[in-house]
């Protein structure tokens, strides 16, 4: 991946943020504090809900039959058998 250099302005409150995240990670400096924060939301914003195959996996599994179990033992021997 090629490094872009950019020169940005921040108010206060940003700064201390990226100073924030800059300590609690041990990141190098504030642009490794900004990848870091965007890395974060990337993955925030690309949850597996929002995929259409996972949509179409869990409306697969919404036709399936269940299976029915009177308590919670049947149930953890059900996992053990499995």
């Amino acid at each position: 991946m090629e490094n872009v250099n950019a020169l940005i302005q921040i108010d206060e409150n940003t700064n201390r943020v990226l100073n924030v995240v800059k300590a609690k990670y041990d990141l190098k400096d504030k642009g490794a504090a900004v990848e870091f924060i965007v890395d974060r939301y990337i993955e925030d914003e690309d949850e597996p809900e929002l995929k259409p195959e996972f949509i179409e996996k869990m409306r697969k599994i919404e036709k399936q039959k269940g299976i029915r179990f009177k308590n919670i033992a049947e149930l953890r021997k059900h996992i053990e058998d499995e």
